[in-house]
C-alpha cells in the first residue's frame, strides 16, 4: 500500500502537480450564488486574456460587493500560449473543487498558478507572507559545502536577471568544475517594477538560504514571485543565463537571514527519508495557509527505474507536443549570431549579462544617458576603468531581432574614424544589450539646438564635424566591403567624442546592397520625420540619394541652430527647407545662419554651405549629388556649384485663411514608421 502511494507522491509534480491554499477566514459562498456566477464568468475569459497577452499573465474583476471577485493568474515562461490557456481552465475547475465554496483560494501547477478571491489583493503589488514551500528531503553529496554556496550565487543572479528583463522570467544553469550542474527558474508578475520584483525575490532568497540550503531540489511558490531549482534541467529550451568556470570564491553564507514570506515548518524533516506533507495555518486575522511538501525517492533500484522509464516517457511526449512552439522562437537564429560573432576577431566581445549588469549598476537611474527609438542607454564601466555606452533593446520597440542582428554584424565589420565603434553584445534570451565606446560629448543635437550651449561649437569646430559627418557617409556607400545606407541619419544619430569628432551611430534601420545595386523598395517605410527623402517617404524607395538628403537637412540645422520640423515656424513656412529656399531665392542666405558664427564665416563660405545643402535636398534624388561629390565640394573651393532646384517640401505653408493651419504631404500607402525628434532633451 505505501509504494503507490508513494509513486503518487513523485510522479504529481511531473503530470498535473497541483498545490492548492484555501483561505477559510474570507468566507463561503453558496450553490448557484451571485458569487459562483461571477467566478464562472471569470473562468471563462481570464484563460484566454492570459494567453493572449505577450507575458501569460492577466488580472480581472467582476461583480459588485459583496460579490465582487478579483483574480490573477501567471504562466511560466517557458509554455506556449496553449499550454497556459489549458491550465488556467484547469485551475479554476480545480480550486473550486479543492476548495470547495471557499471565497479565496490559491492553486499552483508547474505551468501556471490562479489566484481569485473577494478582497481586492489586486489594488497592491506588495508581497504578503502566503506562500508555499516544497524541496527535496536528499541534500547534495559532491562537495556539499561548496555546492551549497553555488546555489545562492546561482540564485541571486537568476534574481537579477530576472527583476531586470522585460518580462520578468529568466532560466538559468551554472556549470562548475566538479560540482554538480544546477537549474534554476524563477519569475514575477510582469506588473511588477523592477525594484518591487526584487524585492520579493529577497524574500525567497532567505527562505532558499534557511531552509533549502543543501536540498538536492526546491520551489517556493507565490502570488507575486516564484522560484525553483533542480539538479536536471526541468524547464523548456535553453536556459537564458549560463554561468561557468565561477571563481572558487564564491560568497560565504550568512545563517542569520530569517525568512521574510513563507514561514518555516513545525518540524525538521524525519530523517527515515519517507515523503511528509506539513501545512501550517497562521493566528493572525488573514490566516494564510503554508503548506510544506517534502520528496525524497529513497525507492528500490525496480522502482526507480520505473520510475525514470515514465519520466522519460512523460518528457518524450511534452518535447513533441512543443516543437512548433520551440520552432516559433528565434533562439536557433540567435545562437547563430552568436557563433558568427565569435568567429570574428577578439577585438569584438560577447559579454555576460551579469557583466552588464555590474557595469550599469543594474541600469540605474543615475547611469541612463538618454532614451533612443530602441530603448534606453546607459552609462557603464567594465572591471578594467573603461568607459561604455550601453543600449538595451526595449521589448516593446520597434527593434526586434531583425534589427538588432542587422546592426551588431554590421557594426562589427565597420572600421571607420567616424562611425561609432561597437566593442560587444550581450544576447541572453529576452534581453539584447548592445556594447559601445562611451563618447562624453553626448549628441550633436544637445549643443546645436540648446541656446546655452550653442556657443560652445563654434564656426571652425562645425565645419570639422560637418566633414566628418560627410567622410562616414562616404565610407558607408562607397568605401565599406559593403554599400550601406544608413536611413535614420539626424542630429541625435550623432555622437561626439572628447575632441568633438563626430561618429555616426544607430545602424538599426540600415540597409545593405551589393556594390550593382542602385536602389531598393520597402513597404515598412521607417525613420524619422523631418529627414527622410520625399521617395522614401512616400513610395518607400531608398538609395544613397536618400542619405544625401538626410545629410542635406542635416547641413542646414547645424548652419542654423534650428530643427527642420518641430514646433517652429519661419515665416510663412512649416519646415526649415522651405525658408532656407525662400532666402536663397531673396539672395538672403546670411540670415539662415546662426548668430554665434555670422562674424566668424566669410560671406562666400556661407553661400557655398547653404547650396550643398539645398543640393542635397532637392526633391528629385536624381538631381542630388553623390557623397564623394559633396566630400569634393565641401573639401575643395575649386569645384563649381550648380545652382539647387527647388527643395522637397519646399511649399509647405502656413494657411492665413481662417487663422487656420493647412499642409501639404506626400500621400504614402506604406506601412510608415516615424519618430519624431523631440524639441529639447
Amino acid at each position: 500500500v505505501t509504494v503507490p502511494l508513494l509513486l503518487l507522491l513523485l510522479l504529481a509534480p511531473l503530470a498535473a502537480a497541483q498545490w492548492q491554499s484555501c483561505a477559510n477566514n474570507n468566507g463561503n459562498y453558496t450553490p448557484n450564488s451571485t458569487y459562483q456566477a461571477n467566478l464562472r464568468l471569470l473562468s471563462s475569459t481570464l484563460p484566454k486574456k492570459a494567453a493572449s497577452n505577450t507575458n501569460l499573465f492577466a488580472t480581472a474583476t467582476v461583480g459588485d460587493v459583496p460579490d465582487m471577485v478579483h483574480a490573477l493568474t501567471l504562466c511560466r515562461g517557458d509554455f506556449n500560449a496553449s499550454a497556459c490557456q489549458s491550465c488556467v481552465a484547469t485551475a479554476f475547475e480545480d480550486a473550486q473543487q479543492l476548495c470547495a465554496y471557499n471565497k479565496e483560494a490559491a492553486v499552483y501547477y508547474d505551468p501556471c498558478m490562479l489566484k481569485f478571491s473577494n478582497k481586492n489583493f489586486l489594488a497592491t503589488t506588495d508581497t504578503d507572507n502566503q506562500g508555499l514551500l516544497l524541496y527535496n528531503t536528499q541534500n547534495f553529496t559532491t562537495n556539499a559545502d561548496i555546492t551549497q554556496r553555488l546555489l545562492f550565487t546561482l540564485i541571486n543572479s537568476t534574481a537579477q536577471s530576472a527583476a531586470n528583463s522585460s518580462r520578468r522570467f529568466t532560466t538559468s544553469r551554472l556549470d562548475v568544475g566538479s560540482s554538480p550542474t544546477l537549474y534554476c527558474l524563477m519569475q514575477c508578475t510582469p506588473d511588477l517594477t523592477a525594484d518591487d520584483c526584487m524585492a520579493c525575490f529577497q524574500s525567497v532568497l532567505s527562505v532558499t538560504l534557511q531552509y533549502l540550503g543543501g536540498r538536492q531540489g526546491g520551489r517556493v511558490l507565490g502570488v507575486r514571485c516564484n522560484m525553483r531549482y533542480e539538479m536536471y534541467p526541468f524547464f523548456q529550451g535553453d536556459p537564458t543565463l549560463r554561468i561557468i568556470n565561477l571563481a572558487p570564491e564564491v560568497p560565504a553564507i550568512n545563517n542569520n537571514t530569517t525568512p521574510a514570506t513563507v514561514q518555516p515548518p513545525a518540524a525538521a524533516p524525519p530523517p527515515d527519508g519517507k515523503a511528509t506533507v506539513q501545512e501550517q495555518n497562521g493566528r493572525s486575522s488573514r490566516k494564510r495557509a503554508l503548506l510544506i511538501i517534502a520528496v525524497v525517492a529513497p525507492l528500490s533500484s525496480i522502482l526507480l527505474c520505473f520510475i525514470c522509464s515514465v519520466v522519460w516517457m512523460r518528457r518524450r511526449r511534452k518535447g513533441k507536443a512543443n516543437l512548433n512552439n520551440q520552432a516559433a522562437t528565434n533562439r536557433p537564429e540567435e545562437d547563430a549570431l552568436v557563433w558568427r560573432l565569435e568567429e570574428k576577431s577578439s577585438e569584438f566581445t560577447l559579454f555576460d549579462f551579469s557583466e552588464i549588469l555590474h557595469a550599469t549598476h543594474n541600469f540605474s537611474k543615475e547611469n541612463l544617458l538618454g532614451r533612443g527609438g530602441f530603448g534606453p542607454v546607459y552609462k557603464g564601466q567594465l572591471p578594467d576603468e573603461m568607459e561604455i555606452a550601453v543600449k538595451r533593446l526595449a521589448s516593446h520597440s520597434g527593434q526586434g531581432f531583425t534589427e538588432f542582428k542587422n546592426e551588431v554584424e554590421l557594426i562589427a565589420k565597420l572600421q571607420h574614424n567616424n562611425l561609432v565603434k561597437l566593442l560587444g553584445c550581450c544576447i541572453q534570451g529576452e534581453e539584447k544589450v548592445l556594447v559601445y565606446e562611451y563618447l562624453p560629448n553626448k549628441s550633436l543635437d544637445f549643443f546645436i539646438f540648446d541656446a546655452n550651449r550653442t556657443t560652445l561649437v563654434d564656426w571652425k569646430k562645425r565645419r570639422e564635424i560637418i566633414e566628418g559627418i560627410a567622410q562616414g557617409l562616404l565610407y558607408l556607400h562607397k568605401h565599406s566591403r559593403l554599400r550601406i545606407i544608413h536611413r535614420d541619419l539626424k542630429a541625435s544619430n550623432i555622437l561626439l567624442d572628447q575632441d568633438m569628432n563626430p561618429k555616426i551611430s544607430d545602424f538599426g534601420l540600415a540597409k545593405i546592397f551589393s556594390s550593382n545595386d542602385i536602389e531598393g523598395s520597402t513597404k515598412r517605410v521607417v525613420g524619422t520625420y523631418g529627414y527622410m527623402a520625399p521617395e522614401y517617404a512616400s513610395e518607400g524607395i531608398y538609395s544613397i540619394k536618400s542619405d544625401v538628403f538626410s545629410f542635406g537637412v542635416l547641413l542646414l540645422e547645424i548652419l542654423s541652430g534650428k530643427r527642420n520640423s518641430g514646433f517652429h515656424q519661419y515665416g510663412d513656412f512649416l519646415n526649415l527647407l522651405g525658408y532656407s529656399w525662400q532666402l536663397w531665392e531673396g539672395g538672403g542666405w546670411l540670415e539662415l545662419l546662426e548668430v554665434s558664427i555670422v562674424k566668424e564665416i566669410h560671406t562666400t563660405e556661407a553661400r557655398r554651405y547653404v547650396n550643398i545643402a539645398l543640393m542635397c535636398v532637392q526633391e528629385s534624388a536624381d538631381d542630388r549629388p553623390t557623397m564623394s561629390e559633396v566630400v569634393a565640394m565641401l573639401t575643395s573651393e575649386s569645384v563649381i556649384l550648380p545652382e539647387p532646384n527647388h527643395p522637397a517640401y519646399f511649399n509647405l505653408r502656413v494657411s492665413k485663411v481662417h487663422e487656420s493651419t493647412s499642409v501639404v504631404v506626400p500621400c504614402s500607402n506604406n506601412d510608415v514608421t516615424i519618430t519624431e525628434e523631440p524639441d529639447g532633451r
